[in-house]
């Protein structure tokens, strides 16, 4: 029944996905939208896609796999001591990173202030947190800038314009960038959403710039979530079960179905 009630829950999500347009007909895109539909608030940009998404009646949650998937670093990494956000989307990532991780210092960087705004306003991003800090700035020039390198333990990447059809950035100079301001064990995951098969063009160029790069399945209609590694991590599937069972307590993710992905990759 469980099972049952995730694949309705997320089949809801995406039908919200598809078939809103209606809802938005006199919203162009940029137009910033928060639309509350069956206890679930949603970010969008004047097109049918979801920016961000949070369940009303438990924000502190991720609400989208594909966002969930983004926590797969968990696997790797326990205790970072900085994780950074490029796009803050509906902050719902930053919110739960400084849930689970009080003792890391946790960057958003977001070129819009009006999403700044919004999360603020609409999706519970704190305005005093001091292990949070919101930079409002464009992810190219902080990926670049010689001040960040290496001082990242973990880079989150969700960078989408406002028509959302494809990574807003995904230059080889921009993953050259990522890798640059990561520590020398550090991990980005990223999610990468277009059509098929121009996924294989990023994972390209994530290989090029980072020592080791893998990647879950496909969900949500063309939502990849890869995983840059900056040194090659040893992989043991037997230890990663165990601690995707961990993580499943802890943090209340389907972990063990990261592990699953993460094996349908290497047996390919």
């Amino acid at each position: 029944m469980r099972k049952l009630d995730e694949a309705q829950r997320f089949a809801n999500i995406m039908r919200n996905l598809i078939t809103s347009a209606a809802g938005l007909a006199s919203a162009s895109p940029g137009d910033m939208v928060v639309k509350d539909e069956e206890g679930i608030r949603y970010l969008k940009f004047g097109t049918p896609w979801v920016q961000g998404a949070v369940r009303l009646d438990n924000p502190d949650a991720l609400e989208v796999e594909y966002i969930q998937q983004m926590m797969v670093w968990t696997l790797f990494k326990l205790n970072p001591k900085k994780i950074v956000q490029l796009g803050l989307g509906s902050a719902s990532l930053t919110r739960f990173c400084n849930l689970h991780f009080p003792d890391a210092q946790v960057e958003a960087v977001e070129i819009n202030p009006k999403v700044i705004e919004v999360c603020h306003e609409s999706f519970f991003l704190p305005t005093d947190n001091p292990n949070i800090n919101i930079v409002n700035a464009d992810a190219m020039d902080y990926v670049t800038d010689p001040v960040n390198k290496g001082s990242v333990d973990v880079l989150q990447v969700d960078l989408y314009d406002e028509h959302a059809r494809r990574p807003a950035l995904g230059s080889q100079r921009f993953y050259d960038g990522c890798a640059n301001i990561l520590s020398d064990d550090g991990i980005m995951t990223v999610n990468i959403f277009c059509d098929y098969p121009e996924h294989n063009d990023y994972i390209g160029r994530i290989g090029s710039a980072f020592e080791g790069v893998a990647w879950l399945p496909e969900v949500h209609d063309s939502n990849i979530v890869a995983i840059g590694f900056k040194k090659n991590p040893n992989i043991y599937f037997d230890d990663l079960y165990a601690k995707a069972d961990k993580l499943s307590e802890k943090l209340g993710l389907p972990a063990r179905s990261w592990v699953d992905g993460l094996y349908k990759w290497m047996s390919k």
